[in-house]
């Protein structure tokens, strides 16, 4: 499981998951529906992406979105 603290870092991951899939941008964007430079535009600025949009991808990509209660970390205080 991974832990997302920025937007950058959920691009990271969808574009490097496509790449391990074995998947172009050109595929992976027709399967979606959308242009190929608007996928590439997407995971280069994932802060772009709508929740629909990134459960769809996050689907195609055999990823699942976990939402949970945050736990604190030993040197991280509450508000």
């Amino acid at each position: 499981m991974t832990r997302l603290s920025t937007p950058h870092q959920a691009g990271q991951i969808l574009s490097a998951r496509r790449k391990a899939l074995g998947l172009s941008q050109a595929a992976a964007s027709a399967s979606l529906g959308i242009s190929q430079n608007r996928l590439s535009e997407l995971e280069a600025h994932p802060d772009r992406l709508t929740l629909e949009r990134l459960m769809s991808l996050a689907s195609l990509l055999g990823l699942e979105l976990v939402i949970q209660e945050k736990t604190p970390a030993a040197n991280e205080s509450e508000w």
